[in-house]
């Protein structure tokens, strides 16, 4: 593995990794030149396998492990950066003990049309925790959710601990943002709206006629108040999951795990 061995924390090719804020990556004036960070030979490998271009790798001198030498091994071309554990942690602010890191280019963006050919879809209204957006993501994944379609405000499907805590799903599950907070062209792609919701009228999720609907859009709202009245208003039906012992809610990930488990059946 030939590389390139960096001996300070201000050199300009540790940028992208450590000192470059999330905002700077995505380059929202450039979309088309932002670049995001991958962790890990096993999400590295879900990304090339997706058709994603690596920019570089970085990795501690002398102590990839046989999986981040493989993953590095499928890029030939691409520049390794390597330095000593100390230097990494001076930059990085913590040791480096995953193998590996690359740096890779934002895959261009899909449109709202590619994500709702699918019977089932996730809908994240201002969800902006990146640990619950990963994990919604990983989920979808694992249950056969068709695609995931993002209000705006949404935490980026791409930030760097949403593609960690996805384990390489992001790549996986297609995914789109929505134009404006708004979900009626979901129901204008025929879709029959279901928002995860407390309310009077909302329908338990073991309701068996949630099955019959040919084209699902979920709706899931943010960590602590829930959708807006707004988005419950738009939706055509309001869901909840039967909970036991007082508990009136779950983790907006729980719930969404529960909810794709239960209508994939």
């Amino acid at each position: 593995m030939d590389s390139i061995e960096l001996f300070s924390a201000d050199c300009p090719e540790a940028a992208p990794y450590f000192r470059l804020t999330e905002a700077q990556l995505r380059n929202r004036l450039e979309p088309e030149k932002g670049i995001f960070i991958a962790e890990t030979p096993k999400v590295i490998n879900t990304a090339l396998d997706a058709g994603l271009e690596p920019v570089s790798f970085l990795c501690t001198k002398n102590k990839a492990d046989s999986a981040a030498r493989q993953v590095i091994g499928r890029c030939p071309g691409v520049p390794v950066y390597t330095a000593e554990a100390d230097i990494l942690e001076s930059i990085a602010g913590f040791r480096l003990t995953r193998g590996v890191l690359c740096a890779m280019k934002r895959p261009h963006p899909k449109s709202f049309a590619e994500v709702c050919g699918s019977s089932l879809v996730a809908v994240l209204e201002n969800i902006t925790d990146s640990v619950n957006v990963g994990a919604i993501f990983r989920s979808a994944a694992a249950l056969g959710v068709g695609g995931v379609v993002l209000f705006p405000s949404c935490s980026d499907p791409l930030n760097r601990r949403t593609v960690r805590v996805s384990m390489g799903t992001v790549f996986q599950v297609p995914w789109a943002y929505l134009p404006e907070n708004d979900i009626s062209p979901l129901k204008a792609a025929g879709f029959t709206l279901m928002a995860m919701a407390l309310c009077d009228d909302s329908l338990s999720l073991r309701e068996s006629s949630l099955l019959s609907y040919p084209k699902k859009a979920v709706v899931f709202g943010t960590e602590g108040d829930g959708l807006t009245h707004d988005t419950i208003k738009g939706c055509d039906l309001r869901v909840r999951i039967p909970m036991k012992n007082g508990v009136d809610s779950l983790n907006v990930a729980a719930a969404a795990a529960v909810t794709f488990y239960a209508l994939t059946q």
